[in-house]
């Protein structure tokens, strides 16, 4: 592995700062110059359990995480059980000295199968059941091995600046390993002083401790530590970048767009997305309009769609953020929004299903279920966006979308995008259009909600408006909103609302429908945050001379049906690439387009896609050695 693409791996106990100190790191990074994709793994415990975060780091563009780790900085002793056998030949281990007696059984958070899989591997090259034991496999197998007290260096620290508290903040283990981690690399320090400044501007003497103990550590590694074979002094760095969360693209776009209301309950992983909202409710838009986004964190998601679709009934623009238990609850009154056609957006942030399931893993396992949910035909709109960039600008269009064809849009998104941090081009919110469809500003003469009309969409009012008023219901209606049953209306009713259907497949360009990558003999079809691995994956086997088309399909419902046969009509071998273990895009793919999937890459475990995994399928897949379901299986 060049120096140019480098992948740093911190783990530690849920709480231990695992995740402010991977911040750090890819800040660092990328003021550096350096394009980076982070991903975030955690068990599902509140707090104390194994968390991981994994850091790549290139000089050029990268969209996934691979299964190799050049350098991985530990400080407790699950991390290395863990993952040790994940650092390649060459590569390096920064740990905790004070680890090197711990065995198997003094981490109770391993859990039976993976401590049973971990101990036949030390027999069989008869290493003892500790840390030492495997740190001896990684050194045989060419990693170099790098101890330190990491207690020790807070002991000194705090009698070198006659601190005695120093020596008890076992919380800046974190700070410490990457602080070493940087040094060993050679990145220029400053930035990383400059980086914790920034992080604790508001705290500043929390930012001078941990500048401090930073300083020591880095000075440490550069002086103590044997050279390493990959450095990472900085490169150019590219205009207009920023490094950005996978909730802040739908967040962000959300205020750009005028989301004004933004009712939730919370659930992983789409809490994030709401919190971000509400620390930054106030802000600024041009034409003197309102900037505030009302937050509203309600008792459960019935209540949290109940107000959603309130808001939307005022001519607000309203949304609401779930993941797929919650909205399992929500389903009701999806049906209710769909019937009186009320423009609202549900951001669904899918994880591991079924049930409770794996309620902090990664899963795409909710599209078949949003596109089916909700009792009885109505029309509705369900959208996946690839990646976290896509993600700002197609929050602006699904509103858009909603209020131009008065359905209720559901916007797919998952555990994979909530938990990424990547390097990407800075957002531009002039590049978001707003269309309210036909909300009406005023109203002349008799007023009629439900009107029937030539393209099968009628003029809304708002609650409140003069001549304006209108009836809502759950059962059937008239063009007033009156309840009837009678059997003429509800025909024309129905065939009234579910026209929209064609005309959305019309309406909305077909580049918005879902994007070629080119065509090959082997070609691709996938959604959501398979892209990025997806992507990767093509541009490695590209290097050896193969080819790999590849299509994603943003709208799943309606399904474009035509577009998609006449984007594959040269390609002979379909494969299909997703997260959840039935292939639902290949179900919907099959009753749309009438055509079988010819293989299946499909990754269920719970952890995120690496671009390495679907390389190695792909390519058996060429050779003729494949499965037609081959499973991915990596990470810990």
């Amino acid at each position: 592995m060049s120096t140019a693409d480098f992948t740093w791996l911190i783990g530690g106990p849920q709480g231990s700062g695992v995740e402010s100190g991977a911040n750090i790191f890819s800040k660092v990074c990328a003021e550096m110059g350096y394009q980076i994709f982070g991903k975030r793994e955690f068990y599902s415990n509140i707090k104390g359990e194994h968390s991981y975060f994994t850091v790549r780091i290139c000089d050029k563009k990268i969209n996934s995480n691979i299964n190799d780790v050049t350098l991985m900085v530990s400080f407790d002793a699950e991390t290395i059980f863990r993952h040790y056998d994940e650092v390649v030949s060459g590569g390096g281990i920064i740990y905790d000295s004070d680890l090197e007696k711990s065995k198997t059984d003094d981490v109770n958070t391993l859990d039976g199968p993976f401590k049973e899989r971990l101990h036949k591997e030390l027999e069989s090259k008869n290493k003892p059941f500790t840390i030492a034991g495997v740190l001896e496999i990684a050194k045989e197998k060419g990693v170099t091995l790098y101890p330190v007290s990491f207690k020790s260096i807070l002991t000194t620290l705090a009698e070198e600046l006659e601190n005695p508290r120093l020596k008890g903040l076992v919380r800046m283990f974190n700070v410490i390993g990457v602080a070493l981690s940087l040094g060993l690399v050679k990145m220029p320090p400053d930035s990383l002083n400059k980086t914790i400044g920034d992080i604790f501007a508001k705290k500043a003497e929390i930012a001078k401790i941990n500048q401090e103990t930073a300083t020591y550590s880095y000075n440490y590694a550069a002086a103590k530590f044997e050279p390493f074979n990959h450095l990472l002094p900085g490169t150019e760095k590219e205009p207009d970048t920023i490094l950005v969360q996978g909730f802040q693209g739908t967040a962000l776009g959300k205020m750009a767009c005028g989301c004004r209301m933004q009712p939730y309950y919370p659930i992983t992983p789409a809490s994030d997305e709401s919190v971000f909202l509400e620390t930054n409710e106030i802000v600024e838009v041009s034409g003197a309009r309102p900037g505030s986004t009302a937050v509203i964190q309600c008792e459960d998601e019935i209540a949290a769609m109940g107000m959603t679709i309130g808001a939307a009934l005022t001519g607000t623009r309203a949304a609401t953020c779930t993941s797929g238990p919650g909205f399992a609850l929500m389903t009701e009154m999806l049906g209710w929004a769909g019937m009186n056609e009320v423009p609202i957006v549900i951001t669904n942030y899918q994880r591991s299903g079924p049930s409770t399931g794996l309620p902090t893993r990664h899963g795409q396992d909710d599209l078949l279920f949003a596109v089916y949910a909700g009792h009885g035909d109505f029309p509705k709109i369900v959208y996946a966006s690839g990646d976290i960039e896509e993600s700002f600008y197609d929050t602006g269009n699904v509103f858009n979308y909603a209020d131009i064809f008065q359905v209720p849009v559901i916007h797919m998104m998952d555990k994979f995008h909530a938990s990424s941090v990547i390097t990407c081009k800075r957002f531009d919110p002039t590049k978001i259009t707003i269309n309210r469809g036909k909300l009406l500003e005023k109203i002349e003469g008799e007023y009629r909600r439900f009107a029937f009309t030539d393209d099968g969409i009628s003029p809304r009012s708002r609650l409140g408006m003069d001549d304006g008023i209108f009836w809502n219901t759950g059962d059937e209606s008239d063009e007033f909103g009156h309840i009837t049953e009678d059997p003429i209306l509800r025909v024309k009713m129905m065939d009234k609302r579910m026209s929209r259907l064609d005309l959305i497949l019309k309406e909305i360009p077909q580049s918005e429908q879902a994007l070629s990558f080119g065509v090959e003999e082997h070609t691709i079809i996938s959604w959501g945050s398979a892209k990025g691995p997806i992507l990767d994956a093509i541009d490695m086997l590209k290097k050896e001379g193969i080819s790999i088309g590849y299509v994603q399909i943003k709208l799943m419902n309606p399904f474009p049906a035509d577009y998609v046969t006449s984007l594959l009509k040269d390609a002979k071998t379909i494969i299909d690439v997703e997260a959840n273990h039935s292939g639902q895009l290949g179900k919907l793919f099959k009753q749309n387009v009438g055509r079988d999937i010819d293989y299946f890459i499909l990754k269920y475990s719970g952890r995120a896609m690496t671009s390495t995994e679907v390389y190695d399928s792909l390519k058996k897949i060429v050779e003729g050695k494949a499965d037609k379901r081959e499973v991915l299986m990596h990470g810990a």
